[in-house]
């Protein structure tokens, strides 16, 4: 990507930012549980009776995937970003079942420039995956190294 959008440059401590709009699919929610996380409270109907909460619900790393997706669509691929260093917390807050509509408020928290990577910045964000109903269902906070924008003049 010759020119992304977004950099380094672009995020700053306090920015907000809500997107996406995805409705969670009980087959894709369901094929994800059965490959990853064959948990019965995420497989069928039948067999989340027995489960604590006693309905199908979707896994939480299912969630997170789907956080992952909303960001790409939103602005990741479309960034310097140069990956992250790791997630300093997820906490799965709610369930979340077929036909939820997700939706993304996310806060940048930090930024930072590298200083022993001058070309690079680091930024920490805390994202809230929101359902239909504003109860949030998820909660991740991590950082992000992006390439910076100036980085030639550096």
């Amino acid at each position: 990507m010759p020119n992304p959008r977004y950099a380094f440059e672009d995020f700053a401590p306090g920015d907000t930012a809500e997107y996406g709009d995805l409705v969670v699919d009980r087959d894709d929610m369901v094929a994800f549980a059965e490959e990853y996380d064959p948990q019965p409270m995420h497989l069928s109907e039948q067999a989340a009776r027995s489960s604590m909460l006693g309905e199908l619900i979707a896994s939480g790393w299912y969630t997170a995937a789907l956080l992952m997706r909303m960001n790409c669509d939103r602005w990741l691929v479309d960034s310097t970003s140069m990956g992250s260093p790791g997630v300093d917390s997820v906490e799965w807050r709610a369930p979340v079942r077929a036909g939820d509509r997700l939706t993304v408020r996310s806060e940048v928290v930090a930024a930072r420039a590298s200083r022993s990577r001058p070309e690079m910045g680091v930024v920490s964000f805390a994202f809230d995956v929101v359902n239909q109903d504003g109860v949030v269902v998820m909660r991740q906070v991590n950082a992000v190294m992006f390439g910076r924008r100036d980085a030639g003049a550096v």
